[in-house]
């Protein structure tokens, strides 16, 4: 296989997603990519040549662009194995790999369900990337549309497990959002006062917050950090819990987090 300097490119897309394109030059895997438009114009700009689809989900807004794409390009498309995407002819599970041989690039899959119930991720153990979707955010973490929140919290363990170099490709521009949401949690927390004023002022420069990298996720993101007494003690206070057995903490965690503006 053919090793190249590979790179991510940002695309941006409707109010707040972000789409990515991996890429070293001439041929171009994109992961998620929920408007075909975007990512047509960013291949033409760049002169680049699509060689796959990534999918980590089922939702409208990460697999919408792809039949389109599929009219221009025949390329293979990976995702869910338990997730109902028509157009997947590579379906994955936990320690499935993808290879793309044109980038030469290699993924292993995650199972990361919660968000949805047959959610999977992406790592590049070699580039130090990870793809995850709407399961970990910069900052928070996906809503539980169909899992649990038992789901969830194992999930989030598992991306917390990988290096802290890693860096956290999620899908969204939620960041300062969920940064508000966090200092309501931990106001104590100083790595967490600093981020936000930081990601504050990329946000007011017009840049992106993503990506993040695992370090600092479990320095700063309340869920990766559930099982912190602070937290817990700060939910019971706020009549959000009445214990502090993780799980709970964790669910209250997420149930708040949906109501907090």
């Amino acid at each position: 296989m053919i090793h190249r300097m590979l790179s991510v490119l940002t695309v941006p897309a409707f109010q707040d997603n972000y789409l990515w394109l991996i890429h070293d030059g001439v041929s171009a895997a994109v992961v998620d990519p929920g408007d075909a438009a975007p990512i047509l114009d960013c291949l033409n700009r760049h002169g680049l040549a699509l060689a796959a689809i990534l999918l980590t989900h089922h939702h409208a807004d990460h697999v919408g662009g792809v039949p389109q794409l599929l009219e221009r390009y025949n390329v293979p498309v990976f995702g869910p194995r338990q997730e109902p995407i028509p157009a997947i002819t590579y379906p994955l599970g936990e320690g499935d790999a993808v290879t793309v041989p044109e980038l030469g690039l290699e993924l292993k899959v995650l199972d990361v369900p919660g968000h949805t119930r047959g959610h999977i991720a992406y790592h590049a153990p070699e580039h130090s990337w990870l793809f995850c979707g709407d399961t970990l955010f910069a900052g928070g973490c996906g809503r539980l549309f169909e899992g649990t929140p038992e789901q969830m919290a194992a999930s989030l363990e598992k991306l917390a497990a990988l290096p802290g170099d890693t860096k956290v490709y999620c899908a969204h521009e939620y960041t300062l959002s969920n940064l508000r949401f966090a200092l309501e949690v931990e106001p104590a927390n100083a790595a967490l006062q600093e981020r936000f004023t930081r990601e504050q002022a990329k946000r007011d420069r017009g840049e992106p917050t993503v990506p993040s990298t695992i370090a600092l996720e479990k320095e700063t993101n309340p869920f990766l950090r559930y099982a912190e007494a602070a937290i817990a003690d700060r939910l019971i206070t706020t009549g959000h819990v009445s214990s502090k057995e993780p799980i709970a903490v964790f669910a209250a965690l997420r149930q708040w987090k949906n109501s907090f503006r």
